[in-house]
This record gives C-alpha cells, structure tokens and sequence, in this order.
C-alpha cells in the first residue's frame, strides 16, 4: 500500500539528510494537519535530517505505520540508513486529551528527554511520557514501526490539534509564521535534537555536522 501512496498523483515524498538526528512525518499534508510543517521546521532549526510524506489538500488515505516499510522507498532507506534517532511526529485527537502530547517509541530516553524540552515551553499541556498513560495503540512500539528502526530507535510524538494550531482556538491566527503553539513546540523538538548526546559520544549533540 505504501508504493501505491507515493505513486499517487500529489502525493509529495520529501528527503533531507542534514544531521544524524532525525525527524519524520510520514502522515503529513491533508491527512494528519500541520505535522510535517511543525516536524520539517523542527530539523531546520537543528540541523537535523528530515523525511515526510505530504499529502495534497482533502486527500486523507492513512497507511499503517507497519506498512510505511523502506522496502518500499528508496528515500525512505536513505533516511533510516543516514539516521542514529528520531522523532516521528503524528497527529491524534480524543475526547479529553485535546491539550495532551503522547510520548512513544522504543527510546525512552528520548521520549523524556523531548518530554521535558516540551514541557519548559507549553506548560499549559499535558506531556505523557510514562507508557502506561498511553493509550496501547499509540505507544508506537511496533519493531516494523520506523520509528524504531534507526540505529538508536526514536520517540513518537503525538500531537493533539490544539498544538498543530488545527483547532478553533487559533482559527483567526492570521501570522506571521506559526501560531505561538506551534512555534512554541517546535523550538522546543529543536532545542531537544540539539542536546541529546551521542551515548558513544556524550560531549557531541546530535544534528551537528560530521
């Protein structure tokens, strides 16, 4: 199903190797709204690497992150072999957790790494870390997930559309730039790509040139 979505008329799928942390967001575009914008602005700011698939505007096909296989992506290959770590960045929403950020994937270092960078910056959310807070289908624990497929695994990161600037809160928000949540988040994926340390290295951050 994944060669068939990129094949897709649209259908853009997007590589940029800069550093060896990662960001992904391989549900972006019309489907799961300002992912890719916050993840793709999160890896510029650090120098990190970034891989997406950005859908077109009111095309919503969603392909299980166990499908999303480099089997089926040179780029995606290219990602996942350039890469140590990564962030993906999803989309959710749920009655109740509307200010909440979901924290999964393998590296648990990372998840509460990224966790306290976000919470410095957005108090006003909730920011889960503990697996057991979150729900079971979105812990992103799968090994076929990509997110765990990097050298280091990676954290998932799920965004409420409060954050993403999706919901009537920001309707009005007219810019420039990202509304002050989005923007908010972003320095802080950044900010928390720059200081996690190389556990082989522990003075060098990653998304620094090598």
């Amino acid at each position: 199903m994944f060669d068939q979505l990129l094949a897709h008329e649209g259908v853009e799928e997007v590589l940029e190797l800069r550093g060896r942390f990662g960001f992904m967001a391989y549900h972006g575009g019309g489907l799961e709204e300002m992912t890719d914008v916050i993840a793709r602005a999160a890896a510029e700011l650090s120098d990190a690497s970034y891989y997406g698939v950005h859908q077109p505007p009111g095309m919503e096909w969603h392909i299980p992150s166990t499908k999303v296989t480099p089997e089926h992506s040179q780029r995606l290959a290219e990602f996942l072999d350039h890469v140590d770590i990564v962030i993906t960045v999803h989309g959710f929403g749920r009655m109740g957790m509307w200010a909440t950020l979901l924290l999964g994937g393998s590296n648990r270092d990372l998840a509460r790494h990224v966790g306290d960078h976000i919470r410095s910056r957005l108090p006003a959310y909730d920011v889960l870390t503990e697996l057991d807070d979150i729900p079971k289908e979105l812990r992103g624990l799968h090994p076929k997930n990509p997110v765990n497929l990097p050298r280091l695994g990676g954290a998932q990161l799920e965004l409420p559309p409060r954050v993403r600037g999706t919901s009537p809160l920001f309707w009005d928000w007219e810019g420039p730039g990202l509304n002050p949540h989005s923007r908010g988040l972003v320095e802080a994926l950044a900010a928390a790509a720059r200081t996690f340390p190389f556990p082989d290295r522990p003075t060098t951050p990653y998304g620094a040139r090598h």
